[in-house]
Parts: structure tokens; sequence; C-alpha cells
């Protein structure tokens, strides 16, 4: 491979020279002592960069290269004070931009992940939110992303799993039964947009999955966690038992891995355009999760109660959407 000056390989030179030009926009006017410790490389390397960096642009309408298609540098800056400031760029302004939308929507998820305790004083994504909000199209709409319940008690169950303390909570399972659990914690898992806590359960004396947003009344205790060095962990979220419901789906090939956890074996059956797989569920009520999460992608086949109980319960979500545009003030 072609070795450029000062050692650096042709492919890292590229890298770097495609780094230092926004760096030098952003700076405006910075030494070249500077910017040589910022990219690890000797002053000499970065001072022929610079020059490099002068002799290129984008050629204009006829192919060629005219003054205003190069970038330019303040020379006398550069040659008597060791100073790099570019006076004229070419191109970088025409790159896409996020919309104010875009933009408000990535914020929003930043200030998110800001808030978990793991990010507290992220300077990365501080620095991160600042560029989103300067470098998009338009100002971005102000968003505010309100702490839930949801968000405190995962908060508490990291912070358990962190300190290696027992949790003590309310559990309301998808039946609606609810009880007091008292588990040692393990991981934080996410499936989706649901996170879950892995735990020692102290009642069945097993590990269980709790789903966050289902806990409620949570209590960090003083007790520290048993230990279950010896105690075998899945990965998968979802784990099978002799009393689980067989449902027969249709999907979307590039969907299954989204429903793999529930796959009662690998084997696929395919239909048209679909994938037809035999799926293992505790209940019809975590069925009809599945298939709100996966819409337009999954079809319930069979057995006829796992259709209608998914049939209902789409029946019951549009009557509701329907009674509630009824409610509103029409213009």
């Amino acid at each position: 491979m072609v070795q450029a000056r000062g050692g650096q390989k042709a492919p890292d030179q590229l890298v770097f020279l495609l780094s230092l030009v926004p760096y030098l926009l952003e700076q405006r006017v910075v030494d070249v002592a500077t910017a040589a410790r910022h990219f690890g490389v000797a002053e000499r390397d970065l001072r022929d960069a610079v020059r490099l960096i002068a002799t290129s642009g984008l050629p204009g309408a006829t192919g060629t290269y005219q003054a205003n298609d190069l970038f330019d540098i303040d020379w006398d800056a550069f040659e008597d004070d060791d100073v790099i400031v570019i006076v004229h760029h070419v191109a970088i302004d025409e790159a896409p931009r996020l919309s104010a939308r875009e933009a408000a929507a990535l914020i929003a998820g930043l200030q998110y992940l800001s808030a978990l305790p793991e990010n507290a004083g992220s300077t990365r994504l501080a620095a991160l939110l600042a560029k989103l909000t300067a470098g998009a199209s338009a100002e971005p709409t102000r968003l505010a992303v309100a702490e839930t319940e949801a968000d405190a008690a995962l908060a508490l169950a990291r912070r358990a799993v962190t300190e290696g303390r027992q949790l003590e909570f309310d559990y309301r399972n998808a039946l609606g039964e609810q009880r007091r659990r008292t588990v040692d914690p393990l991981r934080i898992a996410s499936l989706g947009p649901d996170w879950y806590l892995q735990a020692y359960c102290h009642t069945r004396e097993d590990v269980r999955n709790f789903r966050i947003d289902r806990m409620s009344g949570l209590l960090l205790s003083d007790e520290p966690i048993g230990d279950h060095a010896g105690l075998e962990v899945s990965e998968a979220l979802y784990h099978g038992s002799d009393t689980d419901l067989e449902v027969v789906v249709d999907i979307v090939p590039d969907a299954l891995p989204l429903i793999a956890d529930y796959l009662a074996d690998a084997s696929a059956e395919e239909v048209g355009d679909r994938s037809r797989v035999t799926l293992r569920l505790a209940h019809h009520h975590g069925l009809k999760r599945l298939v709100t999460g996966l819409p337009g992608l999954v079809t319930v086949v069979a057995p006829a109660e796992a259709r209608a109980a998914v049939a209902e319960w789409a029946a019951a979500g549009i009557a509701a959407a329907d009674a509630g545009a009824e409610a509103s003030p029409r213009s």
C-alpha cells in the first residue's frame, strides 16, 4: 500500500483530510500546533495537509477549476503566524441538512437518553444536541421529554443491578393478576420498545423476566443479592413451557428476527411472499401485543380462537378510535 508522508497510509491520510476540513471550519481560527495535537500528527504533516486543501475544490459547470471553485486560506496568517484560517470553502454548504421536524425528533430521543442514569452529565450527548440544533435547516421545534413512571422504575431497576441489591415491587402480569415480588436483579434487557428486568424471583425460586412498565411500588432493599454464579441465565426474554399455546402466523420474512424468541422451531414454510411459522406463547394477551407491534407484517392463521382474540382486539381498538373522533369538536 502506498505510504503517505509522515508514515501515514494513503487511506489513513484520506480520512485525516476529510476530518480536517470540518474541524478547521468549526474552529474558524486555529494555530498549527493546536490542530496537530488534536489529530495526533506532526506539525509538518499538518502544514502539508493545509496546503493540499488549498489546491482542492469542485469544478464548475465548465468542468474546469476557476478561482471560486477552490478552497482558499489566509496565506499571510499561515506563512507568517502559523495560524490557519479558511477564507473560502466549496461544496460544504451544499450537503443535505436535517429538516426542523427531523432534528426535533432526534433531539427528543437524545434528551431521553440524557435522562438515563448511565448518561448523566454526558458531554458527548450535550455536544451532539448542540450540533443537531445548529445544523438543522430551520430552528427545531422545542420539545420536552417528561419522565414517566416506567422511566423512574427503569432507573431504580438499573441501580439495583449496578449495586447488587434486592428489589421489591408489585407486579401485574398479562392476565391482570398482581402480587408483591422480591427479586435478585441480574440484568436489564429490551425487546422492541419494552424494557425488562431479568431477575431471580424468590417466590418462584427461579429466573423470571419482568416487564418494567408492569412494575409499581418499587423499593430498593439494603439486602444484597444472593450468589447466583452457577445459575444459568438465558439471553432470551421468552421461555416456553408445556402449557404454552401454539399459534400459526404468516409473517414478512424480513421481520422474522423480531419474533425469534417466540418461534417453536426454526422451520418456515414459504406461502406467497410470506413465511409461515409456528409461535409458542403463554396466552392470547401476548399474541395481541405481538401482532399490534408488527402492524401489517404478521397475520394470524390458526387456531380459530387465536384469530378471534386478535380480531376482537382490533375491532375494540377501531371502535375506541371512532368514539374518540366523534367526541372531538369538528371544524
